[in-house]
């Protein structure tokens, strides 16, 4: 059975004035009943939805004590008066248990003949919350009740039964605080993304060593989740590779982040197809698990280093354009998405998109050209003139152009890149793999990145070559400078050339 608040919880989803009366939860539902078909409508989907291990008993009362006093009345199994909430014993009324002998020899033996009794005598005699309270029955008073408020954040405890030996054992009970959290996360409209489940040691000293207060283990998902399945079973694998280091009688779970919850979409096709199977996990019209389920289930059994994701970076360097990162927390779709648009033919469509905005912006020009011309207004001579540099910088020197070699272009980068560049041996500076010269099919595809970048900066000629049995490489040479040599940027007397170096940096499949 869930916690006295959890039920509370529960409630507020039918109306938001819910409140604890002694044993039994109070909702008030007048100003809703219409919204769920009525009163009789309402009190069914109560019975339909109320959490497992609970079992529901109802009553209706004009005021809170005169339901109070007919759920009571249910559960002893007695006849409900047809005369309310005059008829209705005296023994109902918690206000009136203290003077119920005393009333009794007065020949009080319901509700009405306590509120017949004249006021004044009454409160001098009996005290006045016994008043109160007939006067709140009969709708003279308002209620009070202390209405439910929801907490900003959920942390509930529970004490277990015996002390835990082990942390499997410590599911059980927390299976109980997730069907809390469940109902939590239901009326705040929230998903949760991080839990901690904590307990509390039994022992201070174990062997002669200080032990700490407390053991806590957080659990993370991808996205928002009100399924408790998927956190149970993500709780079942870090538990099993917990190790209590002493016995625990205290178990305690609190949300640590949360967001926003926006429901699953409905589908309007079956839940499986005529004549197949929907499996454990299958939903609406879905069959297996979400990816992002299996890869947080994965990864709490196997250990976050264990299952990666590749993440793409912005850098010019093939080896720097990506990077693996533990796969449990981040958003797989939103990762594919960025890989998807750092794509080559992504970033082509964009170039043939800046291209064409270019075209209209060089046709707006001339067409304001002549409209200039028209009017006798002095242009700027449009022909580009080349940039004047300072004498003492001299242009890097390029490879000269092989009208044999085309272009590689951004559509023909290799599938399989090596995870480091691996230097190849050369013959008369021609590029060597497994002891056979290379020849170089297309190329060059110039790569260049400054000093400031993140990273070795790089200076690289790309080619595709092909070796004598016919497999394809994409290799590179370098171009650097010897240390301590001036980088052409100042006053000094440009740069020094070093002895070439050859690298293999791909294979095509």
């Amino acid at each position: 059975m869930p916690p006295a608040d959890a039920l509370g919880w529960w409630a507020l989803q039918f109306t938001p004035h819910v409140a604890w009366l002694e044993e039994a939860l109070m909702l008030e539902t007048s100003a809703c009943e219409r919204l769920w078909g009525g009163r009789r409508s309402l009190m069914r989907q109560m019975a339909a939805t109320v959490p497992p291990g609970t079992r529901v008993r109802q009553a209706i009362g004009a005021t809170s004590l005169e339901a109070l006093a007919r759920l009571r009345l249910y559960a002893a199994g007695l006849a409900q008066p047809a005369r309310r909430p005059d008829d209705l014993p005296l023994e109902t009324l918690s206000a009136a248990a203290p003077h119920l002998q005393v009333l009794a020899r007065l020949g009080c033996r319901t509700w009405g003949d306590v509120a017949a009794l004249p006021r004044g005598p009454m409160v001098r005699r009996f005290g006045a919350p016994l008043r109160e309270a007939l006067d709140v029955a009969w709708g003279l008073r308002a209620d009070g009740l202390p209405w439910l408020q929801l907490p900003e954040s959920f942390d509930q405890r529970l004490e277990l039964p015996m002390l835990a030996q082990s942390a499997p054992e410590l599911l059980w009970a927390a299976q109980r605080l997730l069907g809390a959290l469940r109902l939590w996360l239901q009326a705040r409209q929230r998903g949760v993304l991080a839990v901690e489940l904590s307990w509390t040691l039994d022992l201070k000293r174990l062997d002669g060593a200080e032990l700490p207060r407390l053991q806590q283990l957080v659990v993370r998902t991808a996205e928002p989740t009100q399924d408790m399945a998927h956190l149970r079973r993500l709780l079942a694998e870090r538990l099993a590779l917990t190790q209590l280091i002493a016995p625990t009688g205290w178990l305690r779970l609190k949300s640590m982040e949360t967001a926003d919850w926006q429901g699953r979409t409905r589908s309007l096709l079956p839940p499986s197809l005529p004549g197949g199977h929907a499996g454990p996990w299958a939903e609406e019209g879905r069959e297996g698990e979400p990816l992002h389920q299996l890869v947080e289930k994965l990864s709490a059994r196997l250990g976050p280093r264990q299952v990666l994701a590749a993440r793409p970076v912005q850098d010019h360097r093939p080896e720097g354009r990506q990077q693996w990162r533990p796969a449990a927390g981040l958003d797989l779709l939103a990762l594919a998405a960025s890989r998807d648009e750092a794509a080559p033919g992504a970033k082509a469509r964009r170039r043939g998109g800046r291209r064409a905005e270019a075209g209209q912006d060089s046709a707006a020009a001339e067409a304001g050209a002549r409209a200039g011309e028209q009017r006798g207004v002095p242009l700027p001579d449009p022909t580009p003139q080349p940039p004047q540099q300072p004498a003492s910088r001299r242009p890097e020197p390029t490879p000269p152009a092989d009208p044999a070699l085309p272009d590689i272009g951004t559509g023909l980068l290799p599938a399989w890149l090596l995870r480091e560049p691996r230097l190849l041996a050369t013959q008369d500076g021609e590029p060597c793999h497994g002891g056979a010269p290379l020849r170089c099919l297309a190329g060059p595809q110039r790569l260049e990145t400054a000093w400031w970048e993140a990273g070795r900066p790089a200076a690289r000629d790309y080619y595709i070559a092909q070796d004598a049995r016919g497999a394809l490489f994409w290799i590179y040479r370098e171009r650097a400078t010897r240390p301590g040599t001036g980088t052409g940027t100042g006053t000094g007397t440009g740069t020094d050339e070093a002895p070439v170096r050859w690298f293999l940096q791909g294979i095509y499949a």
